[in-house]
């Protein structure tokens, strides 16, 4: 195997697919072979795009024998039996953390794959990190002292939690959060002081998901580990950014910063009382310094392809594939059996929780099926949930259409029903049609390049509507966005009577996509009489609604923000309620076929306004900046050039001054024709709209 290249596949396309496939690509002696997911459509768009081959199935992969290795990146449910399939095939995996659900399924992996001969590792990619060997380096040369206190904290937002979506791995159980998460805490310090001796763990900030079933977003676990006393912190609430591991030792405190690859020293000096704190100041002041400008080099000259998460995936890979390569022991860090080891760790942790905090909320029974006359496509997100419960609550059944047997409707089991169909099988799709009067498209896919988009949401609308076609769907309800208007000048008002530019090249993706979408589906009205109806909500705000909203301005974590522009115009809100209300009216109303309205509640508040609002019902204060939109262009075009003639990427569009100018919704909505022709009655109290968007919307977690 020293001779030649370690061939590797992916198994799952998802999100951290893409990452991992970057880091294999930048790792010495290693080739991506193949891509396997249970989806067709993913696992052909990340092989087309690494120029490799696609398997819908494991066992075909195994069979094609074109792999040596394997990273398992599926969602960890699945790992146990998927990483054992491997290891018995003689392949050598790496799992994402967590590796499994229990240190008992990890140390069966282990087994099988000392029994085979191949190697097992865990994904525990901030171990990678170039800080963390400085770290570890100074540690063992005595640099810190002696160490008495290690702290790891995960302080960042977990906006599932509170906007959804609420079907997936990470929100089924309580446990579950621990399970994602703290691997990258525990697996700091197994590898740097062994598996410490639990303690004590409590939980706090608990927040309500659909059906009354709590969850907690802060987890305190404190422990021993040798002479070493360790507090790990999870906290998921809106809070600033502190994903840090910290040592305390008798001649320094290291504070290892993993998520932006620093690390700053804090040292005692010998200087007298006056120069003293100057000196130990200043001393601090060159390594942030140093630190600083040492990351923007870095990421500057590598195109940002060396971002601190990029890196500590190639740092993991070049650890793991060079031992391979080599013959070497496995690198402790992310072996097996230091697998095991935080999988017994976090065990233990779980063994100290109240039996009543690690419960899911049982599912209320059911007393009937479900007769569903109406079918929501994209239900689990943030409008479709609203609708779907304002649907129930004007006693309609409801069909929802998910990528998975769970959705978040636990306490609506005889309204609602979840149906996993993929949107990319019309024949499914005709099928779930069957007894359906009205369709919801709520669909959306954000894509980088326009063939992207092409097939996976214009391609996706146009099926979704020929199924509705043959499946005799009285009503299509198709859910565009006010985006896809130009409005740059604030001499425009925006009605339905103004028309998108007929050549949208220029604009943003999402805007370019979802009109090319609405053009597709009004020329199948004319031509074939597809019943539709189409609706452009504006910026959605309200109960299970994110605090960072980029409809609104860049956000740089929970705390600061820069506005799109002056952040002095007239925004175009509108309550999460009274857009379901209006989608409502749309399917119902006899004369709407054929027509489209934008709902856009009355005229409110301005982007100063809402921070202004926030900062004086919820007392939090967050920096707000205002956005030069002419700057923000410039600095696109620059990175559109790197990205074209450096990276080489193909399909890119370069948003025109006008999508920028767009961004900050200069020009003004009229909502008349929603509220004359409909019916529709957003709301119009102002001090009722900031109580129901801002006060009872939940916006920080707690």
């Amino acid at each position: 195997m020293a001779s030649s290249k370690i061939r590797v596949g992916l198994i799952g396309a998802g999100y951290i697919a893409s990452w991992h496939a970057d880091a294999l690509r930048a790792t010495d002696g290693v080739e991506i072979t193949a891509v396997c997911d249970p989806s067709e459509a993913a696992a052909k768009g990340l092989a087309e795009g690494l120029g490799v081959r696609a398997f819908g199935d494991l066992a075909d992969l195994i069979e094609a024998k074109v792999c040596d290795a394997v990273h398992i990146l599926t969602p960890p449910h699945l790992h146990h039996l998927l990483a054992i399939q491997c290891l018995k095939a003689g392949l050598h995996v790496l799992v994402e953390k967590p590796v499994a659900t229990s240190a008992e399924e990890t140390a069966e992996i282990e087994a099988v794959a000392q029994e085979h001969g191949v190697r097992f590792h865990a994904g525990h990619n901030f171990m990678g990190l170039p800080s963390y060997d400085r770290l570890k380096g100074m540690l063992a040369k005595g640099e810190l002292g002696r160490v008495s206190v290690a702290e790891v904290h995960w302080c960042l937002p977990l906006a599932p939690l509170r906007s959804g979506p609420f079907g997936i791995w990470l929100l089924r159980e309580p446990k579950n959060l621990l399970l994602e998460l703290g691997p990258h805490l525990m697996g700091f310090i197994v590898d740097l002081f062994g598996v410490p001796d639990i303690q004590s763990v409590q939980l706090s900030k608990p927040v309500d998901l659909p059906g009354d079933d709590t969850r907690h977003q802060a987890w305190r676990i404190m422990a021993q580990a040798g002479d070493v006393d360790v507090t790990l912190t999870i906290s998921m609430v809106e809070t600033i950014d502190d994903r840090s591991l910290t040592l305390r030792g008798s001649s320094g405190r290291a504070r290892l910063d993993f998520a932006a690859d620093t690390l700053v020293v804090e040292r005692e000096n010998a200087s007298d009382l006056v120069l003293n704190p100057l000196r130990r100041q200043l001393d601090l002041s060159w390594q942030h310094l140093r630190e600083g400008l040492g990351n923007t080099f870095t990421q500057v000259t590598s195109l940002n392809r060396k971002s601190p998460y990029a890196l500590s995936f190639q740092g993991m890979d070049a650890a793991i594939y060079d031992a391979l390569r080599t013959g070497k022991a496995p690198d402790a860090r992310f072996s097996g059996a230091s697998a095991v080891k935080v999988m017994t760790a976090l065990d233990q942790a779980l063994a100290l929780v109240p039996a009543d905090q690690l419960k899911a909320a049982a599912t209320k029974a059911k007393t009937r099926d479900p007769k569903p006359t109406a079918m929501v496509i994209g239900g689990t997100g943030f409008i479709g949930r609203a609708l779907t419960r304002a649907l129930v609550a004007k006693g309609q059944d409801v069909r929802v259409l998910s990528r998975g047997r769970f959705g978040p409707f636990p306490d609506l089991p005889d309204e609602v029903e979840t149906v996993g169909v993929s949107l990319y099988d019309k024949a499914a799709l005709v099928e779930a049609m069957k007894g359906i009067d009205v369709v919801y498209n709520l669909a959306r896919s954000l894509e980088g390049t326009w063939d992207e988009a092409l097939e996976h949401d214009v391609g996706v609308a146009v099926r979704i509507a020929e199924a509705c076609q043959e499946a005799g769907v009285k009503r299509l309800v198709y859910t565009g966005t006010i985006a896809s208007y130009d409005m740059s000048s604030p001499t425009q008002k925006i009605t339905e009577d103004v028309a998108f530019p007929d050549d949208m090249s220029d604009r943003n993706m999402y805007a370019r996509s979802k009109a090319e979408c609405e053009k597709r589906l009004m020329e199948m009205h004319r031509r074939d009489g597809l019943p539709l109806v189409i609706a452009r909500p504006g910026i959605v705000v309200g109960h299970g609604g994110p605090l960072q909203h980029w409809g609104i301005g860049r956000w740089h974590g929970a705390g600061a923000v820069r506005i799109w522009g002056n952040g002095l115009n007239i925004l175009p809100f509108v309550l999460i309620d009274d857009v379901a209300e209006g989608l409502i009216l749309m399917a119902d109303h006899p004369d709407a076929v054929g027509k489209s309205y934008n709902l856009i509640g009355e005229p409110m508040l301005s982007g100063k306004g809402y921070f202004d609002a926030i900062h004086s019902a919820l007392g939090a204060k967050i920096r707000v900046s205002t956005g030069n939109l002419t700057l923000f262009w410039a600095a696109d075009a620059i990175k559109h050039v790197l990205k074209v003639y450096a990276l080489r990427r193909r399909g890119l569009t370069r948003p025109s001054l006008a999508d920028w100018k767009s961004r900050a919704h200069l020009s003004p909505f009229v909502n008349t024709k929603p509220k004359q022709e409909l019916g529709w009655t957003p709301e119009q109290d102002k001090a009722r709209f900031v109580q129901k968007a801002i006060g009872q919307a939940n916006l920080f977690g707690f």
